[in-house]
């Protein structure tokens, strides 16, 4: 795992392995999924890292003891609509307690800057933990409105989970966001004239839900 500002890449060989076949165009739908989901499940270790904890009385079945619970309100996991809800199943796998949001935005072709569309969140975010959750982090565009949104609603701590980011969408995200922490299986080279991650993995979007 490395970390840099606020960006950490966590390179697990387990994470580095189904990356490497998500990547595989080769890769049938099924797989595609199961593979986001299982990272997912990762990722999410490390972006709740530092979730307080609590000592609590516990009995087992040799005797009592103070045990580390998890202490304080239940994480928010927001899926940035529509790839995101590829890595909300096992963000919950982690966290079942979590609440959980919607945002709508998608990118316009021409000007690769975000357009929403929808917007329910849980009305209590302050003092939560915030996960927001899109595969790809490309320009960045659409990842920093979602957050805009995330804040103007009261989340005061904010981590984006993504399965991939480019050079430029975590610079767009530094300038817009520097306190939110990214968390990430890679940072690939660069995007291309399409606002693609290179090498990347195409559309996250079209090859979960097999509309490429």
């Amino acid at each position: 795992m490395s970390d840099t500002s606020r960006l950490t890449i966590v390179a697990h060989p387990l994470v580095r392995h189904k990356l490497s076949l998500m990547r595989d165009s080769a890769t049938p739908g099924p797989d595609f999924r199961r593979l986001l989901r299982e990272i997912a499940l990762l990722l999410t270790y490390e972006a709740t890292r530092d979730l307080p904890v609590a000592m609590q009385p516990i009995t087992t079945p040799l005797t009592e003891m103070e045990a580390p619970m998890l202490s304080g309100p239940d994480p928010v996991v927001v899926s940035i609509l529509r790839a995101g809800n590829g890595l909300l199943d096992g963000v919950l796998d982690v966290i079942p307690t979590a609440k959980v949001g919607f945002v709508g935005l998608y990118r316009d072709e021409e000007t690769l800057r975000p357009v929403q569309y929808y917007c329910k969140l849980p009305p209590d975010l302050a003092g939560r933990l915030v996960i927001a959750v899109d595969p790809m982090l490309a320009t960045g565009h659409s990842a920093a409105a979602a957050v805009d949104l995330l804040k103007q609603a009261g989340a005061q701590e904010v981590c984006l989970i993504c399965l991939l980011a480019a050079p430029e969408g975590v610079a767009c995200m530094e300038a817009a966001h520097p306190d939110v922490r990214i968390v990430t299986a890679a940072l690939d080279s660069h995007l291309n004239e399409k606002g693609y991650i290179v090498p990347g993995l195409g559309d996250a979007g079209d090859r979960i839900f097999g509309t490429q």
